[in-house]
Protein backbone atom coordinates (compact mmCIF):
# COMPACT_ATOMS: atom_id res chain seq x y z
CA UNK A 1 0.00 0.00 0.00
CA UNK A 2 1.28 3.47 -0.95
CA UNK A 3 0.43 6.60 1.00
CA UNK A 4 1.75 10.17 0.65
CA UNK A 5 2.12 12.55 3.59
CA UNK A 6 2.66 16.29 3.33
CA UNK A 7 5.21 17.32 5.93
CA UNK A 8 5.32 20.63 7.75
CA UNK A 9 8.09 23.12 7.02
CA UNK A 10 8.15 23.65 10.78
CA UNK A 11 8.81 19.99 11.59
CA UNK A 12 12.53 19.42 12.02
CA UNK A 13 11.89 15.73 12.63
CA UNK A 14 9.96 15.20 9.37
CA UNK A 15 12.38 17.31 7.33
CA UNK A 16 15.27 15.22 8.65
CA UNK A 17 13.48 12.11 7.35
CA UNK A 18 13.00 13.90 4.02
CA UNK A 19 16.72 14.74 3.72
CA UNK A 20 17.96 11.41 5.08
CA UNK A 21 16.00 9.41 2.51
CA UNK A 22 18.36 10.61 -0.24
CA UNK A 23 21.45 9.61 1.75
CA UNK A 24 20.04 6.16 2.54
CA UNK A 25 18.88 5.58 -1.04
CA UNK A 26 22.36 6.18 -2.44
CA UNK A 27 24.38 4.61 0.36
CA UNK A 28 27.33 2.79 -1.21
CA UNK A 29 26.84 4.39 -4.64
CA UNK A 30 30.32 5.51 -5.77
CA UNK A 31 29.03 8.34 -7.98
CA UNK A 32 26.44 10.12 -5.83
CA UNK A 33 27.37 13.24 -3.84
CA UNK A 34 24.99 13.69 -0.87
CA UNK A 35 23.76 17.10 0.22
CA UNK A 36 24.80 18.60 3.53
CA UNK A 37 22.08 18.48 6.15
CA UNK A 38 22.81 22.04 7.25
CA UNK A 39 22.49 23.33 3.66
CA UNK A 40 19.22 21.49 3.13
CA UNK A 41 17.70 22.66 6.41
CA UNK A 42 18.66 26.24 5.52
CA UNK A 43 17.22 25.93 2.01
CA UNK A 44 13.82 24.85 3.32
CA UNK A 45 13.68 27.24 6.27
CA UNK A 46 11.56 30.36 5.55
CA UNK A 47 13.46 32.23 8.26
CA UNK A 48 16.79 31.59 6.50
CA UNK A 49 16.02 31.33 2.78
CA UNK A 50 14.75 34.72 1.67
CA UNK A 51 13.31 33.18 -1.51
CA UNK A 52 10.25 32.33 0.58
CA UNK A 53 9.25 36.00 0.31
CA UNK A 54 8.24 35.33 -3.29
CA UNK A 55 7.83 31.54 -3.31
CA UNK A 56 5.72 28.90 -1.55
CA UNK A 57 6.79 25.32 -0.95
CA UNK A 58 5.19 21.99 -0.06
CA UNK A 59 7.15 18.87 0.86
CA UNK A 60 5.91 15.28 0.60
CA UNK A 61 7.06 11.84 1.73
CA UNK A 62 5.71 8.64 0.15
CA UNK A 63 5.39 5.46 2.18
CA UNK A 64 5.12 1.90 0.87
CA UNK A 65 4.14 -0.77 3.38
CA UNK A 66 5.06 1.61 6.18
CA UNK A 67 8.55 2.49 4.91
CA UNK A 68 9.65 5.71 3.20
CA UNK A 69 9.81 5.00 -0.53
CA UNK A 70 10.06 8.45 -2.10
CA UNK A 71 10.06 12.19 -1.62
CA UNK A 72 9.33 15.35 -3.60
CA UNK A 73 8.96 19.07 -2.99
CA UNK A 74 6.95 21.54 -5.01
CA UNK A 75 7.83 25.23 -5.36
CA UNK A 76 5.37 27.87 -6.51
CA UNK A 77 7.91 30.49 -7.54
CA UNK A 78 5.76 33.57 -8.01
CA UNK A 79 8.85 35.72 -8.67
CA UNK A 80 10.05 33.62 -11.60
CA UNK A 81 6.52 33.26 -12.99
CA UNK A 82 6.06 37.03 -12.96
CA UNK A 83 9.46 37.56 -14.58
CA UNK A 84 8.89 35.13 -17.46
CA UNK A 85 5.10 35.27 -17.71
CA UNK A 86 4.75 31.57 -16.88
CA UNK A 87 2.20 29.58 -14.91
CA UNK A 88 4.57 26.92 -13.65
CA UNK A 89 4.98 24.86 -10.51
CA UNK A 90 8.50 23.58 -9.95
CA UNK A 91 9.42 20.20 -8.52
CA UNK A 92 12.66 19.55 -6.67
CA UNK A 93 14.27 16.94 -4.38
CA UNK A 94 12.54 14.14 -6.25
CA UNK A 95 13.93 10.78 -5.18
CA UNK A 96 12.24 7.42 -5.29
CA UNK A 97 12.74 3.66 -5.17
CA UNK A 98 12.30 1.82 -8.45
CA UNK A 99 8.51 1.68 -8.24
CA UNK A 100 6.57 3.77 -10.73
CA UNK A 101 3.45 3.65 -8.57
CA UNK A 102 5.32 5.61 -5.89
CA UNK A 103 6.37 8.18 -8.48
CA UNK A 104 2.77 8.54 -9.69
CA UNK A 105 1.54 9.03 -6.14
CA UNK A 106 4.10 11.76 -5.45
CA UNK A 107 3.39 13.69 -8.65
CA UNK A 108 -0.37 13.36 -8.12
CA UNK A 109 0.04 15.64 -5.09
CA UNK A 110 1.84 18.25 -7.20
CA UNK A 111 -0.81 18.06 -9.92
CA UNK A 112 -3.51 18.69 -7.29
CA UNK A 113 -1.68 21.71 -5.95
CA UNK A 114 -0.95 23.04 -9.46
CA UNK A 115 -4.66 22.85 -10.32
CA UNK A 116 -5.65 24.64 -7.10
CA UNK A 117 -3.41 27.63 -7.88
CA UNK A 118 -4.10 27.75 -11.61
CA UNK A 119 -0.73 26.54 -12.91
CA UNK A 120 -0.51 25.14 -16.44
CA UNK A 121 2.79 23.25 -16.26
CA UNK A 122 5.02 21.41 -13.78
CA UNK A 123 8.74 21.67 -14.48
CA UNK A 124 11.88 20.35 -12.85
CA UNK A 125 13.99 19.43 -11.13
CA UNK A 126 14.34 23.17 -10.41
CA UNK A 127 14.89 24.72 -7.01
CA UNK A 128 14.43 28.22 -5.62
CA UNK A 129 17.23 29.77 -7.70
CA UNK A 130 19.93 28.97 -10.25
CA UNK A 131 22.40 28.77 -7.34
CA UNK A 132 20.88 25.39 -6.42
CA UNK A 133 21.09 22.01 -8.09
CA UNK A 134 18.90 21.64 -11.17
CA UNK A 135 18.21 19.10 -13.88
CA UNK A 136 17.77 15.32 -13.78
CA UNK A 137 20.71 13.22 -14.91
CA UNK A 138 19.85 11.51 -18.21
CA UNK A 139 23.34 10.49 -19.39
CA UNK A 140 26.57 9.86 -17.47
CA UNK A 141 25.35 7.64 -14.65
CA UNK A 142 28.83 6.14 -14.27
CA UNK A 143 30.50 9.52 -13.66
CA UNK A 144 31.14 11.22 -10.33
CA UNK A 145 28.59 13.82 -9.37
CA UNK A 146 29.83 17.20 -8.19
CA UNK A 147 28.59 19.09 -5.15
CA UNK A 148 26.51 21.43 -7.31
CA UNK A 149 24.77 18.62 -9.22
CA UNK A 150 21.98 16.12 -8.66
CA UNK A 151 22.73 12.42 -9.06
CA UNK A 152 19.94 9.96 -9.78
CA UNK A 153 19.46 6.37 -10.88
CA UNK A 154 18.70 5.66 -14.58
CA UNK A 155 15.19 4.44 -13.74
CA UNK A 156 14.17 8.01 -12.84
CA UNK A 157 14.21 8.78 -16.57
CA UNK A 158 11.94 5.82 -17.30
CA UNK A 159 9.52 7.00 -14.62
CA UNK A 160 9.38 10.51 -16.08
CA UNK A 161 8.75 9.17 -19.57
CA UNK A 162 5.93 6.96 -18.24
CA UNK A 163 4.38 10.07 -16.66
CA UNK A 164 4.33 11.65 -20.11
CA UNK A 165 7.06 14.20 -19.34
CA UNK A 166 8.79 16.05 -22.16
CA UNK A 167 12.10 17.85 -22.54
CA UNK A 168 12.13 21.54 -21.66
CA UNK A 169 15.89 22.19 -21.69
CA UNK A 170 19.09 20.20 -21.21
CA UNK A 171 22.32 21.09 -19.45
CA UNK A 172 25.71 19.66 -20.45
CA UNK A 173 28.69 18.95 -18.19
CA UNK A 174 32.24 18.70 -19.51
CA UNK A 175 35.53 17.39 -18.18
CA UNK A 176 38.96 18.46 -19.44
CA UNK A 177 42.58 17.72 -18.69
CA UNK A 178 44.59 20.65 -17.34
CA UNK A 179 47.29 21.80 -19.80
CA UNK A 180 50.74 22.71 -18.49
CA UNK A 181 50.31 26.25 -19.77
CA UNK A 182 49.03 28.34 -22.65
CA UNK A 183 51.41 30.96 -24.05
CA UNK A 184 48.84 32.38 -26.45
CA UNK A 185 46.33 32.81 -23.61
CA UNK A 186 49.00 34.44 -21.45
CA UNK A 187 49.87 37.00 -24.14
CA UNK A 188 46.20 37.77 -24.70
CA UNK A 189 45.50 38.17 -20.98
CA UNK A 190 48.46 40.51 -20.52
CA UNK A 191 47.42 42.62 -23.53
CA UNK A 192 43.84 42.89 -22.27
CA UNK A 193 45.02 43.92 -18.82
CA UNK A 194 47.29 46.62 -20.20
CA UNK A 195 44.77 47.95 -22.72
CA UNK A 196 41.84 48.24 -20.28
CA UNK A 197 43.62 49.05 -17.05
CA UNK A 198 42.32 45.92 -15.35
CA UNK A 199 43.80 44.47 -12.16
CA UNK A 200 43.71 41.00 -10.63
CA UNK A 201 42.61 40.90 -7.01
CA UNK A 202 45.08 39.30 -4.60
CA UNK A 203 42.53 36.96 -3.03
CA UNK A 204 45.07 35.32 -0.73
CA UNK A 205 46.10 38.67 0.78
CA UNK A 206 42.53 39.78 1.50
CA UNK A 207 41.53 36.36 2.82
CA UNK A 208 44.32 36.63 5.38
CA UNK A 209 44.40 40.36 6.16
CA UNK A 210 41.06 41.97 5.25
CA UNK A 211 38.17 39.50 5.04
CA UNK A 212 35.63 42.31 5.35
CA UNK A 213 36.92 43.91 2.14
CA UNK A 214 37.08 40.52 0.44
CA UNK A 215 33.43 39.95 1.37
CA UNK A 216 32.55 43.23 -0.32
CA UNK A 217 34.32 42.06 -3.49
CA UNK A 218 32.53 38.68 -3.38
CA UNK A 219 29.17 40.42 -3.03
CA UNK A 220 30.04 42.45 -6.14
CA UNK A 221 30.82 39.15 -7.92
CA UNK A 222 27.37 37.88 -6.97
CA UNK A 223 25.81 41.09 -8.28
CA UNK A 224 27.46 40.34 -11.61
CA UNK A 225 26.23 36.73 -11.48
CA UNK A 226 22.70 38.00 -10.92
CA UNK A 227 22.98 40.33 -13.90
CA UNK A 228 24.85 38.04 -16.30
CA UNK A 229 22.70 34.95 -15.78
CA UNK A 230 19.34 36.76 -15.70
CA UNK A 231 18.33 35.94 -19.33
CA UNK A 232 18.93 32.17 -18.94
CA UNK A 233 16.14 29.65 -18.52
CA UNK A 234 14.82 29.28 -14.99
CA UNK A 235 17.05 31.94 -13.46
CA UNK A 236 15.33 34.16 -10.92
CA UNK A 237 16.75 37.29 -9.26
CA UNK A 238 18.50 36.86 -5.91
CA UNK A 239 18.53 39.48 -3.18
CA UNK A 240 21.26 40.46 -0.72
CA UNK A 241 20.22 37.93 1.92
CA UNK A 242 20.44 35.09 -0.63
CA UNK A 243 23.78 36.40 -1.85
CA UNK A 244 25.17 36.38 1.67
CA UNK A 245 24.13 32.75 2.04
CA UNK A 246 25.94 31.97 -1.21
CA UNK A 247 29.00 33.89 0.01
CA UNK A 248 29.10 31.73 3.13
CA UNK A 249 29.15 28.65 0.88
CA UNK A 250 31.99 30.12 -1.18
CA UNK A 251 34.06 30.70 1.95
CA UNK A 252 33.67 27.03 2.92
CA UNK A 253 35.55 25.93 -0.20
CA UNK A 254 37.56 29.04 -1.12
CA UNK A 255 41.11 28.34 -2.27
CA UNK A 256 42.82 31.53 -3.56
CA UNK A 257 44.41 29.76 -6.53
CA UNK A 258 40.95 28.69 -7.71
CA UNK A 259 39.49 32.19 -7.74
CA UNK A 260 40.05 35.01 -10.23
CA UNK A 261 38.52 38.42 -9.57
CA UNK A 262 39.14 41.21 -12.09
CA UNK A 263 38.95 44.87 -11.02
CA UNK A 264 38.66 48.20 -12.77
CA UNK A 265 39.11 51.25 -10.53
CA UNK A 266 38.70 48.97 -7.49
CA UNK A 267 35.33 47.71 -8.71
CA UNK A 268 34.73 44.07 -9.71
CA UNK A 269 34.03 43.76 -13.42
CA UNK A 270 34.49 39.99 -13.85
CA UNK A 271 35.12 36.86 -11.81
CA UNK A 272 35.61 33.10 -12.02
CA UNK A 273 35.29 30.68 -9.09
CA UNK A 274 36.29 27.03 -8.88
CA UNK A 275 36.25 24.64 -5.92
CA UNK A 276 37.99 21.38 -5.07
CA UNK A 277 35.96 18.26 -5.74
CA UNK A 278 34.40 17.21 -2.43
CA UNK A 279 32.56 14.10 -3.62
CA UNK A 280 34.49 11.88 -1.19
CA UNK A 281 33.90 14.33 1.66
CA UNK A 282 30.13 14.15 1.20
CA UNK A 283 30.14 10.36 0.83
CA UNK A 284 32.24 9.75 3.94
CA UNK A 285 30.36 12.35 5.98
CA UNK A 286 26.87 11.13 4.92
CA UNK A 287 25.42 14.62 5.01
CA UNK A 288 27.79 16.09 7.57
CA UNK A 289 31.39 17.25 7.50
CA UNK A 290 31.89 16.56 11.21
CA UNK A 291 33.06 14.12 12.37
CA UNK A 292 33.48 11.50 9.61
CA UNK A 293 33.97 13.93 6.76
CA UNK A 294 36.57 16.18 8.37
CA UNK A 295 39.67 14.20 7.31
CA UNK A 296 38.48 13.87 3.67
CA UNK A 297 37.61 17.60 3.77
CA UNK A 298 41.13 18.58 4.89
CA UNK A 299 42.60 16.25 2.26
CA UNK A 300 40.36 17.71 -0.47
CA UNK A 301 41.34 21.29 0.42
CA UNK A 302 45.08 20.55 0.56
CA UNK A 303 45.48 18.14 -2.35
CA UNK A 304 43.25 19.13 -5.25
CA UNK A 305 43.26 16.63 -8.11
CA UNK A 306 39.93 17.63 -9.65
CA UNK A 307 38.49 21.16 -9.54
CA UNK A 308 34.82 21.86 -10.15
CA UNK A 309 33.89 25.09 -11.91
CA UNK A 310 31.28 27.03 -9.95
CA UNK A 311 30.56 30.07 -12.13
CA UNK A 312 32.06 32.77 -14.29
CA UNK A 313 30.60 36.18 -15.03
CA UNK A 314 31.38 39.54 -16.64
CA UNK A 315 29.62 42.86 -16.05
CA UNK A 316 27.60 43.98 -19.08
CA UNK A 317 29.64 47.10 -19.76
CA UNK A 318 32.80 44.98 -19.95
CA UNK A 319 31.51 42.24 -22.25
CA UNK A 320 33.73 41.49 -25.24
CA UNK A 321 36.70 43.38 -23.80
CA UNK A 322 38.78 40.30 -23.02
CA UNK A 323 38.22 39.99 -19.27
CA UNK A 324 37.39 36.30 -19.72
CA UNK A 325 40.90 35.70 -21.10
CA UNK A 326 42.33 37.10 -17.87
CA UNK A 327 40.08 34.86 -15.78
CA UNK A 328 41.03 31.74 -17.75
CA UNK A 329 44.73 32.54 -17.64
CA UNK A 330 44.87 33.24 -13.90
CA UNK A 331 42.76 30.20 -13.07
CA UNK A 332 45.04 28.10 -15.28
CA UNK A 333 48.05 29.42 -13.38
CA UNK A 334 46.32 28.55 -10.14
CA UNK A 335 45.42 24.97 -11.03
CA UNK A 336 48.93 24.38 -12.40
CA UNK A 337 50.38 25.62 -9.12
CA UNK A 338 48.14 23.26 -7.13
CA UNK A 339 48.84 20.30 -9.41
CA UNK A 340 45.20 19.90 -10.47
CA UNK A 341 44.83 17.21 -13.13
CA UNK A 342 41.27 17.72 -14.33
CA UNK A 343 38.61 20.42 -14.45
CA UNK A 344 34.89 19.72 -14.54
CA UNK A 345 32.22 22.23 -15.46
CA UNK A 346 28.90 22.56 -13.72
CA UNK A 347 25.69 22.15 -15.75
CA UNK A 348 25.65 24.53 -18.74
CA UNK A 349 22.58 25.14 -20.88
CA UNK A 350 22.98 23.37 -24.20
CA UNK A 351 22.16 26.53 -26.18
CA UNK A 352 24.42 28.88 -24.19
CA UNK A 353 27.04 29.01 -26.94
CA UNK A 354 28.87 31.92 -25.32
CA UNK A 355 29.88 29.94 -22.26
CA UNK A 356 30.35 26.67 -24.18
CA UNK A 357 32.84 28.35 -26.52
CA UNK A 358 35.04 29.36 -23.58
CA UNK A 359 36.29 25.82 -23.08
CA UNK A 360 36.99 24.83 -26.69
CA UNK A 361 40.71 25.50 -26.37
CA UNK A 362 40.92 22.86 -23.60
CA UNK A 363 39.39 20.01 -25.68
CA UNK A 364 36.45 19.35 -23.36
CA UNK A 365 34.80 15.93 -23.15
CA UNK A 366 31.03 15.76 -22.71
CA UNK A 367 30.54 13.51 -19.67
CA UNK A 368 27.02 14.19 -18.35
CA UNK A 369 23.69 15.54 -19.51
CA UNK A 370 20.84 16.75 -17.32
CA UNK A 371 17.25 17.57 -18.21
CA UNK A 372 14.51 19.87 -17.04
CA UNK A 373 11.26 17.98 -17.63
CA UNK A 374 7.84 19.44 -18.26
CA UNK A 375 4.37 18.05 -17.52
CA UNK A 376 1.14 19.65 -18.69
CA UNK A 377 -1.49 20.29 -16.04
CA UNK A 378 -4.95 19.40 -17.38
CA UNK A 379 -7.56 21.19 -15.30
CA UNK A 380 -10.31 18.69 -16.18
CA UNK A 381 -8.24 15.60 -15.32
CA UNK A 382 -8.25 13.72 -12.04
CA UNK A 383 -4.81 12.75 -10.75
Amino acid sequence: MITVKQISLDSKRDKKKFFKFLIDLYKGNPYACPNLYMDEFAEFDPDVNDAFRFADCKMYLAYKDGKIAGRIAGIWHRGANEKFGYKQLRFTRFDVIDDFEVTKALFAELFKWAKEIGMEEIIGPMSFSDLNEEGMLIDGFDKDSTYIEIYNHPYYVEHMEKLGAYKVVDWNCFKMAVPDGDEQLERLANAVQKKNGYEVLDVRYYLKHDKKKLSDYIMQCLDILDEAYAPLYGVSPINDKQKRREMATIYQVLIPELAAVILKDDKVIAYGFMMPSINEVMQKGRGRIFPRGIIPYIKAMRHVEVADMMSIGVAKEHNNKGAVAMILYHCLKGVNKLGVKYLETGPMLEYNKHILNLWKRFNPELVKRRRCWGLKVEQDKEY
